[in-house]
Order: structure tokens, then C-alpha cells, then sequence
């Protein structure tokens, strides 16, 4: 049995001038975006009323306001129209013969790390389309249109496999002009600096002077940025010294906008994982995708 009855599904052509016209607060305006006469929409939208058994728009002299029922309405026929458009967007490119994937990724990771490496995966998968979006929390891939995402933490994702990339190893460094000014030679010397921190790491910095045996209230003080390329822009501007990953920071290392501050690194015991629902887990091109990021990673160089 359907889990839905077709009566209650309107015509999609009715959905559209009730959605832009709501959008809009105007038929006229709606009538320009859907390349549609204004009698044509006002008709459309009052057999959706009829339909419905309600009015979905006040009339208001030469205005539409929503009713209450239509404002609700509204903004459930926008999510379900924003979803079918991507549904069939994404069966379009099925029509390759690669295939789709579409991956969440850490913002600085991805931009950084990620899309210099994949030329690579594109030479050995041509016909494959990879698709990214920016996401730094974990989720639920039953409500998104991800087959898999790239994920710093523990290996614990309710429903998905958990595939180990790399550790992580982070360097303090600063802009030549702030290690300068403030005579920073020895680790202790961060202590009366400012310190930035990353607000997914908020211990990071307290956790590397432990490392080192320096007692200093200053570990947690800090303005706090969200993405490590934030952070990265800050310190090269010399705003205070950062511990970053090394990985994400070469182009600031080579052109010298950043340098390493000393030798000691801090390897988080967290790690970056591959995570997969377990309905793909044998999915060609995730599996493809899967090996092939593997091996880029082993060759990261992370680890000391």
C-alpha cells in the first residue's frame, strides 16, 4: 500500500504559483519569475484553495498576505519543492556513467586539502561527479542528500562505518612580524602572547604546553575563530600565535606568511574519518572513493 494518497498530492504547476507568490507577496511578481500571465497564476492558486478547502491569502486591496494556514503551508511546499528539485538533479547525473557522490567535508579541509588532490581521483574516475558541501558537524544521512562525509573526531557515527585517514599534527606558529616584536624563542614565551583558538579545539592549547611542562593560566584566553582558515588569516595578519595543522597551512609555510614557532608538534589523540552510511558500503564509487582517499592520506605525512 502507498504511504501516501495520491488525492492529496496537487498539481505541481498550483504548488509553484503558491509557492512563488507566497515568496513573492505578490501575483504580479510571481506571474514575471514563473513566465505566466497574472490570471493564470491567480487560478492556479484558487484551485489549490478549493483543493485544500481553505484560503491560503488575505486580499488586501492590491496586496496578498498569507493566512496563517498558508504561511504554515508555504513553508512546507518550499522544503518539498527544494527536495524534488534535488532529488531529480541528482538522478540526472546518474545518467553518467560515473555516477554521483556527494560529500560532506570540513570547510578548511576541503578548500585546503581536498579539491587541490582531486584531479587525481577525476584522472583514474572521469565520468565520476563529486559534489562537496561545507558541514563541521556530524548528521544524520537519512535526512541529507549525502552519500558520505569526511569527519575529525571519534570513530562513533550513529548508522555509518567509520574508515581512519589520518591523525592530526599540529605546529604552533605565528607571522614572522609578531615573533619578532615580541621575542618568541622558547615555548614559554607564547604564555604573554596572544593566543588563537579554534572553537572545535577549545583545550588544544592547553593540552600543548602540558605537553611541554609549562604552567600558564593563558592557555584558554583568546579570541576564538570557527575554521581553521580563519584562524590561518588571523595569524598571518599577526594577530597572535595559532596551532594549526600542518597539512592545512602550506601554502602560509612556503610563502612564508607563517612560520613554525619550534620543533614540538601536538598529535590529537582524535583523528579524520570516512564516513559512510552502512546501505553504502558497497556502492562502486563510494568503495572507489574510499580507496583512493585512503592512499592520499598515507601519503599526508601527519604522523611523525
Amino acid at each position: 500500500m502507498n504511504s501516501f494518497r495520491k488525492n492529496f498530492l496537487p498539481p505541481i504547476s498550483d504548488l509553484l504559483a503558491f509557492e512563488a507568490a507566497a515568496r513573492q507577496a505578490s501575483i504580479s511578481r510571481a506571474a514575471d519569475e514563473l513566465h505566466l500571465t497574472q490570471s493564470a497564476v491567480s487560478r492556479q492558486i484558487r484551485q489549490l484553495e478549493q483543493r485544500l478547502g481553505m484560503a491560503l491569502f488575505h486580499r488586501v486591496r492590491q496586496r496578498i498576505v498569507l493566512t496563517d494556514a498558508g504561511r504554515v503551508y508555504a513553508a512546507d511546499v518550499r522544503a518539498v519543492l527544494q527536495q524534488l528539485s534535488a532529488s531529480t538533479q541528482k538522478a540526472m547525473a546518474f545518467s553518467h556513467a560515473g555516477g554521483l557522490l556527494n560529500l560532506a567535508v570540513l570547510p578548511t579541509l576541503g578548500t585546503r586539502w581536498l579539491v587541490p588532490r582531486l584531479p587525481r581521483f577525476q584522472a583514474r574516475h572521469p565520468q565520476a561527479t563529486v559534489n562537496l558541501a561545507a558541514r563541521s558537524e556530524p548528521f544524520d544521512f537519512a535526512g541529507t542528500p549525502f552519500d558520505a562525509a569526511i569527519h575529525f573526531g571519534a570513530p562513533t557515527w550513529a548508522g555509518a562505518v567509520c574508515e581512519f585517514l589520518m591523525h592530526e599534527q599540529a605546529v604552533a606558529v605565528a607571522s614572522p612580524a609578531l615573533r619578532d616584536a615580541h621575542g618568541i624563542g622558547q615555548p614559554q614565551d607564547l604564555a604573554r602572547v596572544v593566543l588563537l583558538q579554534q572553537s572545535t579545539r577549545p583545550a588544544q592549547w592547553a593540552e600543548w604546553f602540558e605537553q611541554l611542562g609549562i604552567e600558564t593560566n593563558a592557555a584558554l584566553r583568546g579570541p576564538h575563530f570557527e575554521h581553521f582558515a580563519m584562524i590561518a588569516q588571523a595569524a598571518a595578519c599577526g594577530m597572535g600565535a595559532a596551532l594549526l595543522p600542518r597539512f592545512l597551512i602550506e601554502q602560509e609555510l612556503a610563502s612564508g606568511a607563517l612560520v613554525e614557532l619550534f620543533a614540538d608538534t601536538l598529535v590529537s589523540g582524535d583523528a579524520y574519518y570516512l564516513v559512510y552510511p552502512e546501505a553504502r558500503a558497497q556502492t562502486p564509487l563510494v568503495t572507489a572513493f574510499r580507496d583512493w582517499l585512503v592512499l592520499e592520506c598515507a601519503g599526508a605525512g601527519e604522523l611523525p
